[in-house]
């Protein structure tokens, strides 16, 4: 009898990802291992999938999950950095997850032709400099969620279009990039949690001048906007 094949299960971060990933070709950046890409075909939600990988401690982690996964035919592995083992218009889709804000906006701007139509990014801090890279750079927000973790995880669904984004229309724009727009107009309790967190931290270090002040500001128009659509 063959060994059942591996099938990995997502804790709640990235099985929040997974929820946002829709695609005939996805490329999974930085893919440790390789569990996202497995379950994304798994589920339908893409037909085959690139797994880049820059280290090779989890380059081979990843392929050791996909062989168990018995996915080798359609699951490629490529030793790289960001986007540079693609090519330009290889995949439709691609997911950043697990890196800080200011490295997935690194390998982004690094990536020129070779980023895809649809990005899904998750980053372990404070998802304001994607959301401003999107703006800038021809992508709308087109989904947001938060998921309960070690602390609270931001996954975000970009898609290339032009003009302004819709989904910042009619809201103050500092909480907007800061909080999320689909978020703020969600007003979910756990939202709520976080922007009530944000305050408790900046009210001590807050003074007129300084960073906290202007980041203070902005969580209390957050919570000023929530009130009011109560």
């Amino acid at each position: 009898m063959s060994p059942p094949h591996f099938d990995p299960v997502l804790d709640a971060r990235l099985d929040t990802v997974l929820g946002l990933i829709r695609a005939d070709v996805h490329a999974d950046i930085g893919s440790d291992h390789a569990h996202l890409p497995i379950r994304l075909l798994r589920e339908g939600r893409a037909r085959r999938g690139v797994v880049v990988e820059l280290n090779p401690g989890p380059l081979a982690h990843a392929r050791r999950n996909i062989a168990r996964a018995g996915l080798e035919d359609r699951l490629e592995v490529r030793a790289g950095n960001g986007f540079a083992p693609l090519h330009p218009g290889e995949v439709d889709s691609a997911s950043l997850t697990g890196m800080g804000s200011a490295t997935m906006t690194g390998i982004l701007s690094r990536a020129a032709e070779k980023l895809p139509p649809a990005l899904v990014l998750q980053p372990n801090d404070s998802p304001l400099a994607l959301r401003q890279w999107a703006r800038a750079s021809g992508y709308h927000l087109s989904a947001e969620r938060l998921a309960s973790g070690y602390w609270t995880y931001p996954a975000l669904r970009l898609e290339r279009a032009g003009g302004a984004d819709p989904a910042y229309a009619d809201l103050p724009l500092a909480p907007a990039l800061r909080y999320g727009p689909h978020l703020l107009r969600e007003g979910s309790a756990l939202l709520r949690r976080q922007i009530w967190a944000d305050v408790v931290r900046l009210m001590p270090l807050a003074a007129p001048g300084r960073p906290a002040w202007a980041e203070l500001d902005t969580a209390r128009q957050a919570l000023a906007f929530l009130e009011e659509r109560q």
